[in-house]
């Protein structure tokens, strides 16, 4: 297990590689896990151009034991290493079974969520609700650790709200529980994702563990990812929303070089073909939807509304297809030429 005891990691050093447990990781940035956004085309795409580690989107412990369609394609790996899977959940029993569920199936490691701030998912008492109360939180974290044989990780926030910070004193306990990695996410839940991460905030986590940090909240630049290591002290990085849209980012970050204009028509249009073969025409069209805004938004802000929408409504594969990639493609042509003018 790599830990660095140096504080001021430079970015230069982000493409070195490290480890979670016995788990060889190539680089120090990691594709945060995303519902409704890292499914498995993203995850492939952003391995591809160089991100470390990709994590699952959240898995529902209770209903991956209980067969669900959504769990299992949310579990599947086609092969990805190492395949990290993240698991929800608010009982020990439904944890442990589905983190033996996962390693049958080919995870490499295993991570809680106790960060995830939606509704629907503290309104069941799991993610970031687990906060609320440390000695069940460890709980979960303990029986997940003894049903596998692989490493388990952890994922939470500073704290419920800005009156109960907690994170240092639940990642303690974690460590002493089994848990091999922590990532902060540098704010509260009731702060969402409103205001800046805390990076400095981060660093009373780093003062308590010895295992590997990775600080997460608000990484949209190399200068970012310099400065939340500096003040936090963490071994790594993970980056979130700023990768929609932009799925070779976090390789970017890592050292890797960033696909030329000219590619990124070619490239988003793979993902929307990769989407509508992982989820069947029709559910990949809805599926795609939110990912081709991002993609226009990114490259092609000048598109006209009518030229969006025509993309983002259409129900025919193959025209939202030649649609999408012939606005990226101009937008694309506009930012080269007007880079090369200036």
């Amino acid at each position: 297990m790599v830990c660095l005891k140096d504080n001021h990691l430079f970015l230069s050093e982000l493409a070195a590689p490290f480890s979670i447990g016995p788990v060889p990781i190539r680089n120090r940035v990691i594709l945060a896990p995303m519902s409704g956004v890292t499914d498995l085309p993203f995850r492939q795409l952003a391995l591809r151009y160089g991100a470390g580690l990709v994590v699952t989107e959240m898995v529902a412990s209770r209903e991956l034991v209980q067969d669900t369609v959504e769990s299992w394609a949310r579990l599947r790996s086609a092969g990805l290493k190492p395949h990290m899977v993240q698991l929800a959940g608010r009982e020990a029993h439904w944890m442990a079974e589905a983190a033996k569920i996962a390693a049958d199936n080919g995870a490499d490691i295993i991570d809680i969520n106790m960060g995830c701030p939606a509704k629907k998912v503290i309104g069941g008492y799991s993610g970031s609700a687990l906060m609320r109360d440390p000695d069940h939180a460890l709980s979960l974290i303990e029986a997940t650790v003894k049903a596998v044989d692989i490493p388990v990780t952890l994922k939470m926030r500073l704290g419920w709200d800005e009156n109960s910070i907690n994170a240092p004193h639940i990642a303690r306990r974690a460590e002493e529980g089994g848990i091999q990695l922590v990532t902060i996410h540098g704010r509260t839940r009731m702060q969402f994702y409103e205001g800046r991460a805390d990076w400095d905030a981060i660093r009373a986590v780093r003062d308590v563990v010895s295992i590997p940090l990775v600080a997460n909240g608000d990484v949209d630049t190399p200068e970012d990812a310099r400065e939340i290591l500096r003040r936090s002290g963490a071994d790594a990085v993970m980056v979130g929303r700023g990768c929609q849209g932009w799925p070779w980012h976090a390789g970017v970050l890592a050292g890797h070089s960033e696909p030329d204009r000219s590619e990124v028509a070619d490239i988003a249009l793979e993902h929307y073909q990769m989407m509508l073969a992982f989820y069947g025409e029709a559910v990949g069209i809805r599926h795609a939807r939110k990912h081709l805004g991002w993609y226009l938004d990114r490259y092609a802000p000048t598109i006209t509304g009518a030229e969006k929408a025509g993309i983002m409504i259409s129900k025919d594969s193959r025209d939202v297809a030649a649609l999408f990639h012939a606005a990226l493609r101009t937008g694309s042509d506009l930012a080269q030429g007007a880079q090369e003018a200036a």
